[in-house]
């Protein structure tokens, strides 16, 4: 979740806190940390499955093999669905290209991965991707942190 540099000193000091209930000050505090998580962005995590016989069955093979890297045109033939409609229907099942979908499966496997204590690099070649500094650059772009600045937050 993305998060304000306020919020976050406000949950870090809010952690310090002994005992069942709050002074004037914390309450307070405890309604700017509320005030603060209100105004955060929606952020979905969750992966939407489709419906589609075949197409669930080329979303169960990849949340398997995150690292498959069989193009959409070969998922399609494997599967026994005409490329064209694999995408249409990918974006109507889902709200996400078939792309979109395999990216996202990735960065979700590779969230488990960081915090099991896996390396950046080791998660970026076992996920399939050709390079480290893509998969951080998607990472980044996704979830607002470096893998590695992600890790540091976890523990």
């Amino acid at each position: 979740m993305t998060t304000s540099g306020l919020l976050r000193e406000a949950v870090a000091r809010a952690a310090s806190w002994e005992g069942d209930t709050l002074n004037e000050a914390q309450s307070r505090l405890a309604g700017v940390i509320l005030d603060e998580i209100r105004t955060l962005p929606e952020e979905f995590l969750g992966l939407p499955m489709p419906q589609d016989a075949r197409l669930l069955k080329i979303a169960r093979a990849l949340s398997d093999r995150p690292d498959d890297e069989r193009r959409m045109e070969e998922w399609a033939m494997w599967a026994g669905i005409a490329p064209r409609t694999l995408t249409r229907r990918f974006v109507a099942e889902t709200g996400f290209s078939f792309t979109e979908w395999r990216q996202r499966v990735r960065l979700l496997k590779s969230l488990e991965m960081l915090a099991a204590g896996k390396s950046v690099t080791t998660i970026a070649l076992d996920l399939g991707y050709g390079n480290v500094s893509a998969f951080i650059a998607l990472f980044r772009r996704t979830f607002g942190a470096t893998p590695g600045r992600y890790e540091s937050l976890l523990h």
